[in-house]
């Protein structure tokens, strides 16, 4: 494995003789005896292992568990021993725990101090999201929650500030990358070009940016992947280029990064990704990975092609655009060729008629049984347009092209959804399972159709989304 440099707990380290898919909360348990940070679930919904991860885009929480050590490559880390100051001082968060009895057991309490060490940093208030990703079965949350809204108007600590000012030169020169030759089987490439070239030599290779699930091929299926590239490096897929015709995101966006543009242009799919996991895993997660994953219940895809999204495929110095819906091909099967990645995803510009509705047993941080995402186009109360959009309810995300038929044209009206009803059968033949029916699925999205009305119309209809 190639070097890899970071900062732990405001202390440089090099890492040269490990696997390059060992995580980063073994290698700090085994090898540096930094115990603090827990295994709960090792798939990143517990938050037992959060730390505090620093670069140039601020502090964030990310989960140990899943990640891999060069995925840390040039950045400051800090776990929970390193939450407090370096001759023992409390940091505010962990002083307010004490006060107002925050721990029972104990297990929970490093991953919380440092979620809540994050959100301090960052001036974050919203609780109820910082939080979400941080289990506890003792205390609850009430004593955690005021502990952190005492500590919110404290200062910064300097130690915690060092790591949000450091820039990443100070680390290693040439940090953002590292090229590999031809024949080399672990890659951290510097840029989507250097990816280009060595993906082509190496299509068998397994690509991991957010890790959110590929991590989970390590931890819980045990399974070896090389040949691996890394993708942190290649900055130029992490950027979102806003025009006056489209939205181009680059795969390597993270779903945090994401959900702030989309909360400027179309504020229910920025809703439908707060809702995606935590907040350790939205910050790792990328767009790319979501799509490329083909999962029938990824979130991410049904509002995309709600939103008529184009895919844009990168093999070699050889590009391909297609409309995202085409690339879901069959369960399994997208239309990517071996060496050929996802590079990025453009949204047309548009007015703001897109609703998501998610269902699922818990409201924070499951898996969906239904998404259903709509943009329907209605002019002197008709409708002129419709891309209505599914996960959970075929083998793939799909366009309800049979539905979108029997509306356009027809008014706006009641009777006019009504009149569609018939063809959700002609769309959809859902499977039963753990979390849904298949007679409950189509029941739901046809509820869901006429909720975007009823929405659309001036009548309010989130009566379970109420918030604090």
């Amino acid at each position: 494995m190639p070097e890899i440099v970071f900062l732990l707990n405001g202390e440089t380290v090099r890492v040269g003789d490990e696997p390059p898919t060992r995580t980063l909360l073994d290698w700090l348990r085994e090898r540096r005896g930094l115990t603090g940070t827990k295994e709960g679930c090792a798939e990143g919904d517990c938050g037992a292992c959060t730390v505090m991860v620093t670069d140039e885009r601020g502090a964030r929480a990310m989960n140990a568990c899943i990640l891999f050590l060069p995925q840390f490559h040039g950045k400051a880390v800090r776990t929970i021993e390193g939450i407090s100051g370096p001759d023992g001082q409390l940091h505010p968060v962990q002083d307010e725990m004490i006060r107002h009895n925050g721990s029972q057991c104990g297990f929970c309490t490093p991953g919380f101090v440092v979620s809540m060490a994050v959100a301090h940093a960052n001036g974050a208030t919203d609780w109820n999201d910082q939080l979400a990703g941080n289990l506890c079965r003792c205390t609850g949350y009430a004593p955690i929650v005021r502990a952190a809204r005492a500590a919110a108007d404290r200062p910064v600590p300097d130690w915690i500030s060092a790591d949000i000012a450091f820039s990443l030169p100070e680390i290693l020169p040439g940090v953002r990358g590292q090229a590999a030759p031809a024949g080399a089987t672990l890659a951290m490439p510097g840029s989507s070009d250097e990816l280009a070239d060595w993906y082509a030599a190496h299509p068998d290779a397994t690509l991991i940016a957010g890790a959110t699930d590929v991590g989970l091929w390590v931890t819980k299926q045990l399974r070896a992947l090389m040949p691996v590239a890394f993708l942190n490096g290649c900055h130029d897929l992490k950027e979102i280029g806003v025009t006056d015709d489209g939205i181009r995101i680059g795969a390597c966006v993270t779903l945090s990064d994401l959900r702030a543009t989309m909360a400027v242009h179309h504020p229910d799919f920025a809703e439908l990704i707060r809702r995606y996991g935590a907040v350790q895993v939205r910050n790792a997660a990328t767009i790319g990975g979501n799509i490329a994953n083909g999962s029938p219940i990824g979130d991410g895809a049904p509002a995309l092609i709600a939103l008529g999204a184009t895919l844009h495929l990168r093999k070699g110095d050889a590009r391909r655009d297609m409309p995202l819906e085409d690339f879901f091909m069959d369960y399994g099967r997208q239309d990517r060729a071996p060496g050929e990645f996802v590079e990025a995803v453009t949204i047309p510009r548009q007015p703001d008629r897109l609703k998501c509705y998610k269902l699922s047993k818990r409201f924070d941080q499951d898996i969906s049984a239904i998404c259903g995402c709509f943009n329907i186009t209605v002019s002197d109360g008709t409708v002129t347009a419709a891309r209505i959009a599914f996960g959970g309810m075929a083998g793939i995300p799909k366009r309800a092209t049979s539905v979108e038929t029997a509306l356009t044209g027809q008014p706006w009206t009641e009777a006019g959804i009504a009149e569609a009803n018939a063809a959700w059968d002609k769309d959809f033949s859902p499977m039963s399972d753990m979390r849904a029916s298949a007679e409950y699925r189509l029941s739901a999205a046809r509820n869901m159709l006429k909720r975007y009305f009823l929405e659309d119309t001036g009548t309010g209809a989130r009566v379970m989304e109420v918030q604090p």
